[in-house]
């Protein structure tokens, strides 16, 4: 029991001691890393909503399809137009825009399809094009922490008139934490950006599929 007590007694005070080492080593970054810490934080709320918007939106119910176009052949346009209402994700309300031009030419549908399918795919991309932003920020941001941490450690060495592997070395490797943490955020980010493009690429595969039986149903 006394042993236990004492290993986790221990794991605790290593966990605080790394928990502090990453604080220190945050702050020993300098201002410059304020924004760094800033822009990792905004990247991350972005990419967790976006991708439980997209996750939410792009949800194509099996049994949708098949009832949609059954009623259509059916010439129950109405109780098509229920079903494509009852579904939340994006593929109902752009078969309801379809569903809605029913009678009319052709051709008017698939604009309205389209404009509809448009207008849901820049729902499903708002916001994302910050992440492609912080991507190219944050990584400047952190090369220009450690230029003017360069300039500062010359200006001591200018000061002291001397010249010493401890005063280059010390400032160096606390300006390079800017480098390390603006690359980080800035290649999250971008894997964060391009991830979510490639869902929705995905959906817009599905999405054609689904709209072309529909069409033909019409």
């Amino acid at each position: 029991m006394i042993l236990t007590s004492a290993l986790s007694g221990t794991a605790a005070i290593s966990s605080t001691e790394e928990a502090m080492t990453v604080l220190d080593l945050l702050m020993k970054g300098g201002v410059i890393m304020i924004p760094i810490v800033l822009l990792s934080l905004i990247s991350f709320y972005i990419f967790i909503e976006r991708l439980a918007y997209i996750n939410r939106s792009t949800v194509i119910t099996k049994g949708l399809l098949p009832a949609v176009t059954s009623e259509i052949r059916s010439g129950n346009s109405n109780n098509a137009l229920v079903h494509a209402r009852n579904s939340q994700a994006a593929v109902g309300r752009i078969l309801e825009s379809g569903i809605e031009k029913i009678g009319k030419p052709l051709g008017e549908v698939e604009r309205n399809i389209e404009t509809a399918t448009n207008l849901e795919i820049t729902r499903m991309e708002k916001n994302t094009g910050y992440l492609g932003i912080i991507a190219s920020v944050a990584p400047m941001l952190g090369f220009i922490g450690t230029i003017s941490g360069v300039i500062k450690i010359f200006y001591n060495i200018s000061l002291a008139d001397n010249i010493s592997i401890g005063l280059i070395a010390g400032g160096l490797y606390q300006k390079m934490i800017c480098s390390g943490a603006g690359l980080i955020v800035g290649v999250l980010a971008y894997a964060g950006y391009h991830y979510l493009q490639l869902k929705i690429d995905r959906y817009l595969i599905r999405l054609q599929e689904s709209l072309i039986q529909f069409l033909k149903a019409v």
